[in-house]
Parts: structure tokens; sequence; C-alpha cells
């Protein structure tokens, strides 16, 4: 996967895009990431590309133009066409079923916004995808870009030690992932769920099912209203009870 950032602070991504899983996999080359700065674009000496809105109001508006020729010189000389997303609050909302589509996706640019926004041209020119992280306001798009491409990257093939971790992540199948345990065994006043040391596969499957279905309902019972459960899910739910703290002995 390509991936191409338009953003004024470019700096911001320095730590992200060279630690952890994120950075293994650019430094791997499984993923390639370059960034353009649009002030780089500017038509005046001052590389200000930004103006007052038309209307009245506050704050500034980035132009289109510096923009415009910003983009087009990202996918200038390449062969495949870039897919154009615009980091924005009024965006679809990122779930994992659009990061199941962009990952379809070999060259992405994402556009990183600045004060009060882009002038609706550009958006329209360049027929942009517009992707919103949640119901809150930021500063400017580089936060979100970095949580975009943190989705999409540790989807790719090799970039993950075990690649069955993808699929058992939180909203692979539309649920929320089990509890999670490790060593020692009695820890904080609490013990692990006798089902993981029984070295019974089935019944451990059977169980993290179950716990899935249950935190999904518990917590994010929007979640769960969607989903049709099956004969097996079901009986998952009545046969195995909700997870709840076992005391120390």
């Amino acid at each position: 996967m390509n991936l191409k950032v338009v953003t004024l602070f470019a700096n911001m991504f320095s730590a992200f895009i060279n630690e952890g899983v994120v950075g293994r996999a650019f430094q791997n080359h499984l993923a390639s990431i370059s960034f353009l700065n649009p002030r780089d674009y500017a038509d005046n000496a001052y590389g200000q590309i930004d103006d007052r809105p038309y209307g009245g109001g506050p704050g500034m508006v980035m132009q289109a133009g510096p923009l415009n020729q910003c983009i087009e010189a990202a996918s200038k000389g390449c062969s495949e066409t870039y897919y154009n997303i615009y980091l924005s609050p009024r965006g679809r909302l990122l779930e994992q079923q659009v990061i199941d589509e962009l990952s379809e996706k070999k060259n992405i640019l994402l556009l990183c916004g600045r004060y009060e926004g882009v002038d609706e041209r550009l958006i329209a020119h360049q027929q942009m995808d517009e992707i919103s992280i949640g119901d809150y306001v930021l500063s400017g798009g580089e936060p979100a870009a970095m949580v975009l491409i943190d989705a999409l990257v540790r989807q790719l093939p090799g970039v993950l030690g075990h690649t069955e971790s993808v699929g058992q992540d939180s909203f692979i199948a539309g649920l929320l992932d089990c509890p999670h345990f490790t060593r020692p065994e009695c820890v904080l006043g609490q013990k692990v769920p006798k089902v993981l040391l029984s070295g019974d596969h089935q019944r451990i499957d059977n169980w993290r099912q179950a716990q899935s279905l249950w935190a999904t309902k518990r917590r994010r019972p929007d979640l769960f209203a969607k989903i049709e459960l099956s004969a097996e899910q079901q009986q998952l739910m009545q046969r195995i009870p909700e997870y709840s703290v076992a005391p120390e002995e």
C-alpha cells in the first residue's frame, strides 16, 4: 500500500511512522508513506495557503488552488491513480467495514485540513471521500490520519506476527473482543477463569465467543441490536454466563 499525506505538519508523524507495528511495516517495505506540504505550492512569497471565508465569519479557509496543485503533484508519474480522502468531521464514520473497503486500495492520499477547513470546490473537483473518526472536533486532520493509517496498515499481510490476530480483533465480525488474561494466574485479588486453564480448545473457543457476545450486548447495545444471532450463538449465551471477577482464594 502506498500512502501520501498532504499536511502542514509532517513532523507530527515522525514517531508514529518509526515505532511499533506501523513503523515495522514501513521499515520492512510492506507499505510506503510520503508527505507533501501545500505551502510548497503557494502562489506567494510567504507560503500562505489560507484566506478569509467569503460571506464573513471567524477563522481562515485553506485555498483550493495550492491544495489542488499539491494533490496533482502527488499522483504525477504514477501509473495508478490515488484514492483521495479528506479527514473531515462531516465525513462518513470510520468503522471496520470502511477499513475493509479501503484496505483494497493500493494508493491512498490523505488530506489533513486545518483552520475552518478547505475550500469546498477542491473536495468536489478531486471527488474526495470525506471520513470522520468521531463526533468531535480536532485542531487538524493529522491525528485522524494517523488513526486511519494505523487501522489500514495493521491489516496488510505480514504486518502482524500472528495473522490470525486480525481476524480476532474487535469489530471484525461486528462484535467486541472477549476479555484477555496473562500470567500470573492470580493477581490483584482476581483469578483467571478456570476454562482458560483447562487445555480444552473447543471449550475455550466457545467461552471466548460467548464473552464476545456478552461484551457487545453489555457495552455496545447499538452494535448488538444489528446482529442476527445464529442458533449456535444463542445457545452459547444461554449456556455460558457473562464473565465476572473471580476473587482469589
